[in-house]
């Protein structure tokens, strides 16, 4: 199986780690806009040649689009348009858009939405890494719109990576990323704002700063050329879950200021079921 990545970061770096090294492809090649990724994906190993846009469109077997997904957006529709039997897929953190810009494509048996959802605060092919989702979700959608050559491949891939396969539809997909995941780095980088504002001396955050800091504000630390797309492509999604978010912030500052001290354990106390999930 030859597989072609196009977008040579920490997703798609870390899912050609994986996928040669377990078996599933016998060569991968690289596509990506910036020369420095591409020679660095090839200098460490984890492609064995790049190629030009065309070029690695028409000696792939599966095509996996790894760019951020307002690029990703732009380019399904041309990849689709010079495949002739090649699977594709993509790993983009949304799923409406990108499945609406190919809906009437010709070609459209060829594509499975995919986002597996995994990744770390890193960018970049220096951020690739093995076994990057082994036990994460594998989220696969509107997979009734895939043939059911393309899905059985693509599912033959995500075991390959031991990831989880969870189908749904890709509006249903983006209002769960927004409260497990967007959400989670809007606060991430609030956080970090907050914290940057009010203490103008950094030596101070790393002498008091514990575990329980470092892993809230470690999602700051995430590439806005990634994350700013997302926002945008699910911005209804994401603007009501900031609104509730809101909420309940408002709830602990209205208690803490009142002193409200049992209104403040039961806030506590509801918030701790989420054990019951997680």
């Amino acid at each position: 199986m030859i597989v072609t990545v196009i977008g040579l970061g920490l997703i798609g770096g870390s899912m050609a780690i994986d996928l040669k090294k377990r078996g599933f492809a016998k060569k991968i090649i690289g596509v990506d806009a910036d020369n420095l990724h591409a020679q660095t994906a090839l200098k460490i190993g984890f492609i064995d040649e790049i190629a030009d846009f065309e070029n690695g469109i028409s000696q792939a077997d599966i095509i996996i689009l790894a760019t951020p997904v307002n690029h990703a957006t732009e380019l399904l529709p041309k990849i689709l348009d010079r495949t002739e039997n090649q699977i594709v897929t993509d790993v983009c953190s949304t799923k409406s858009n990108i499945c609406v810009a190919v809906s009437t494509h010709r070609k459209r048996a060829n594509y499975v939405a995919g986002h597996p959802m995994a990744g770390t605060e890193f960018s970049g092919p220096w951020a690739a890494v093995a076994g990057l989702f082994d036990g994460k979700a594998g989220i696969l959608c509107d997979i009734s719109k895939s043939s059911d050559h393309a899905l059985n491949i693509i599912k033959s891939m995500y075991e390959t990576l031991n990831l989880r396969q969870v189908f749904m539809e890709s509006s249903a997909h983006d209002v769960h990323a927004a409260y497990v995941s967007h959400i989670s780095h809007i606060t991430s980088f609030a956080l970090a704002l907050t914290v940057l504002d009010k203490e103008r001396n950094d030596n101070h955050i790393f002498d008091l700063a514990g575990g329980g800091f470092r892993s809230t504000v470690r999602l700051a630390k995430s590439s806005a050329e990634m994350w700013v797309p997302i926002f945008e492509e699910n911005s209804q999604n994401v603007i009501e879950v900031l609104d509730t978010y809101i909420e309940k912030m408002q709830l602990f500052r209205d208690a803490i200021s009142k002193h409200e001290t049992s209104e403040i354990r039961n806030l506590i106390l509801n918030a701790n079921k989420i054990k019951r999930v997680v």
